[in-house]
This record gives structure tokens, C-alpha cells and sequence, in this order.
């Protein structure tokens, strides 16, 4: 999207406004909303000092191995920002996941929630820099901080952007963000709490080590930072999280045999991503890679099989067939294609157990179709390969179990909206 006078780039809940010194240059599918009611608060175009604006998603899933179609409302996610000064405002989004959240219910694999995904305070310096404060989500990978429905193709999030990298990753803590002077190049600073490596568990990466601001360990910290370049019509980012995963005493920690501190047993990610927009056409690809050198001391003090090394890349390209249409310029019907890899074990501990069904790929194509800005309507096909099951992981299993299959295929069918 290119705007004449000035760019604004939605992050999230921050917008960050530039001279034309360039162009904001992203997928059709991925435009930013501009004008969500809380976009309007971030940009301070807003009549109104308090802003309620939201997004949320639904959608129906067959899976040909089980022969099973699912559907649910995926979520529903309410934002509440208000500006108490020209320099200070707050942001806040929660999500309600799976409709409803009920004691001992049969979710089928949709298990409902309700979390708080940001909450924090804006502190604005200048009108190049800022300070965020509170429950925010660090700028890691693509879809982290511009996770909206109406901003990515496909009916599911990447896989490599849930699996490897967590989608909308929140954590505590405190950030500073800012862009240069001259050139087109954002970057953020943050220090937040760690993860907690005791709830890591086997097959979902880092993802239940997060604490997402409900009583966090906060003995160990993490930081994260970040550089977003934009040339001509490309944007290139590079970001990283280094963090300790021991969040306990020393005598608890002594008891297990950890090593405890505030960068104890600490793991570390890394990921560049870079995105092509012109003439309805548009690419994206993204590289990931997880680093955990302790992971068999944390075996051996939960047993909870973690990996020394996790990966994942895929690459997308899209096309807007209405890019050329004059009726329905302001539609948007996006055919795309994406390639993932992934591998959750790509190298494990002596005490680790190897699972193949970790180790990826991803094929999905589809359709996005935005009859306005803020409304999308998706369908896609994902086909799976994995590696082949290890029967040392298969415990107890159920007489009525379906044999593993190292194909399988997908049908997916959503919406979205934002406002």
C-alpha cells in the first residue's frame, strides 16, 4: 500500500508514521488495516480520546485422514485503547478462543480461552521514539505483531509462524522502539520476563514455556531486538530473542541439579524475513532457527523430551486478481501458494527421544477474498508430509486409533474481519 504524504505502519497496536522518503511495500493480503478504530487511536486521528475497535476469525476444517470435519470460531478479540495525554496511552486486546470456556468440557481439540493479548502503556518520547510498558507482543518474525485475519493469506496462520516462532508471542516487560533519523529503518529493543523451561513440552517448540503475563517467573529475563529495512519495494527485518528458561530459587534450582540465574539455561532465536509487493504481485519467505544447548538438563529434571535445535522457513507467492480491474479496484481476490519446512527436533539430547512426525512440510494454496478492507473470506487446501512415526512415543493407544499416515490433506474454509 503506498500512501503520498506519509506511511504508517501498523504494528500491531503501534503505529509508526514516516516521511515519503519511501513507500510501505506488503502483500494485498497483508495490507494493514488503516482504519480500525484503533489504528485511529495509535495514529491520533481519533475524535474520540477512548477507542473500542476488534478482529476475529471462523472456520471449518476437514481432515481427509480421519475422515473428520471440525469448525469453530476460532476467536473473537476485543480492543480497548485510550489517550490520556499528547505522550501517554493505553492499548489493551482480549482474545476469547473457541467461543466459550467451560469446567471438564469436550473440546475436541478446541479447547476455549480467555487471555489478555496486549496491555500496556505508550509512552511517546519524540516523534521518532517510544517506550511501551506492560503485557505487549516483541517484534519477532512476520505475523507477530500484524496477526489480523485480513493481513495474512490462508485460512491458517504459517505453521512455521504457530510451531517454531509462537503466534502473537506476548510476555511482561518493557520496550523501546524507535526509527532513524534519515534512512528507512525501524528497530526495537525490549527486555521482558523468560520462559519457563519446566512446561516446555514435546512436539509444540517453546510455545508452553510462554507465561503471557499470568504470574511469570521473573528470576530470569530475556531481550529481544530487532531491524526492519524498507528499499524501494522490499522490506527486510532481522530480529532475535536470547532469554534464561530457569525461573526458580537456587535451593530449588540445586535440587533438580539447574543451573539457576537471570540468563540460566538460556535459549536463543533467530529469524529474517523479507517482503516483495508490486503490480497486485507479491512474495514473502521467512528463515527460523531455535537454539536450546541445555535441553538435557531440562530432560533429565522433568523428563519432558525438548530438542537441542528447532527450525522452520517457508516462502509465499500471491497475486490480486482484481489488481487490474477498475469496477472492483477496490476489492481485493488473492491466489496464492506457500511452502513450508519445519523440524521440532532437528537435533535432540542423548536423553531425547526422536519423533519424525516433527519433521514438516507444508503445502498450501487457496484463495483470500476482501470485498472491502476489513472483511476476508478464505478457502485453501494444506497438504502435509512428516517423517514416520516413532513407536517408542506411542503409548496406550486406543483400539480405535487411526494408523499414522505421513500424507495427509486439509480443507480449510474461514472468514475474517477486523474493525
Amino acid at each position: 500500500m503506498i500512501l503520498k504524504h506519509a506511511l504508517i505502519l501498523t504494528l500491531g497496536s503501534i503505529v509508526i508514521s514516516f516521511q515519503p522518503i519511501f513507500s510501505q511495500q506488503i502483500t494485498p493480503a497483508q495490507k494493514l488495516v488503516l482504519n480500525t478504530g484503533e489504528d485511529s487511536l495509535t495514529a491520533g486521528t481519533s475524535s474520540s480520546r477512548t477507542v473500542i475497535s476488534g478482529y476475529g476469525s471462523a472456520f471449518y476444517q476437514r481432515d481427509m485422514n480421519e475422515q473428520m470435519a471440525r469448525a469453530t470460531l476460532e476467536r473473537v478479540v476485543l480492543f480497548v485503547g485510550h489517550q490520556f495525554n499528547s505522550r501517554i496511552a493505553f492499548f489493551s486486546e482480549m482474545e476469547l478462543e473457541n467461543a466459550k470456556v467451560q469446567p471438564n468440557a469436550v473440546d475436541n481439540g478446541f479447547a476455549g480461552e480467555i487471555s489478555m493479548e496486549q496491555a500496556y502503556l505508550k509512552f511517546s518520547l519524540n516523534p521518532r521514539q517510544y517506550i511501551v510498558a506492560g503485557l505487549f507482543v516483541p517484534r519477532i518474525g512476520i505475523l507477530n505483531e500484524n496477526h489480523l485475519p485480513v493481513n495474512f493469506n490462508g485460512v491458517e496462520r504459517p505453521m512455521v509462524e504457530q510451531l517454531v516462532i509462537p503466534a502473537t508471542w506476548r510476555e511482561l516487560g518493557i520496550g523501546f522502539y524507535g526509527r532513524a533519523r534519515r534512512i528507512p529503518l525501524n528497530y526495537t529493543l525490549a527486555v521482558v520476563n523468560g520462559l519457563n523451561d519446566a512446561t516446555f513440552s514435546h512436539g509444540s517448540g517453546v510455545v508452553d514455556g510462554k507465561a503471557e503475563g499470568s504470574g511469570a517467573y521473573a528470576n530470569n529475563l530475556a531481550v529481544t531486538a530487532s531491524l526492519q529495512y524498507y528499499w524501494q519495494n522490499f522490506r527486510f527485518q532481522v530480529s532475535g530473542y536470547a532469554g534464561g528458561t530457569n525461573g526458580l530459587n537456587a535451593r530449588k534450582s540445586d535440587s533438580l541439579k539447574l543451573s539457576h540465574g537471570t540468563f540460566s539455561l538460556p535459549i536463543y532465536l533467530g529469524e529474517a524475513d523479507i517482503m516483495y509487493s508490486s503490480n497486485g504481485f507479491s512474495a514473502k519467505a521467512i528463515g527460523t532457527i531455535i537454539s536450546f544447548p541445555n535441553a538435557a538438563d531440562v530432560n533429565r529434571a522433568y523428563a519432558n523430551n525438548v530438542a537441542k535445535v528447532m527450525y522452520g522457513a517457508y516462502g509465499e507467492l500471491a497475486y490480486n486478481l482484481l489488481e487490474k480491474s477498475v469496477k472492483y479496484k477496490e476489492q481485493q481476490l488473492n491466489v496464492f501458494g506457500r511452502y513450508e519446512m519445519l523440524d521440532l527436533n532437528s537435533s535432540i539430547p542423548s536423553n531425547g527421544i526422536y519423533d519424525g512426525k516433527l519433521k514438516q512440510q507444508h503445502i498450501i494454496a487457496g484463495f483470500s477474498y476482501l470485498p472491502i478492507p476489513n472483511i476476508a473470506i478464505k478457502a485453501d487446501v494444506r497438504l502435509l508430509h512428516t517423517g514416520a512415526e516413532n513407536p517408542a512415543l506411542v503409548i496406550n493407544p486406543s483400539p480405535a486409533r487411526v494408523p499414522y499416515k505421513v500424507n495427509n490433506s486439509l480443507l480449510n474454509i474461514g472468514i475474517g474481519y477486523s474493525f
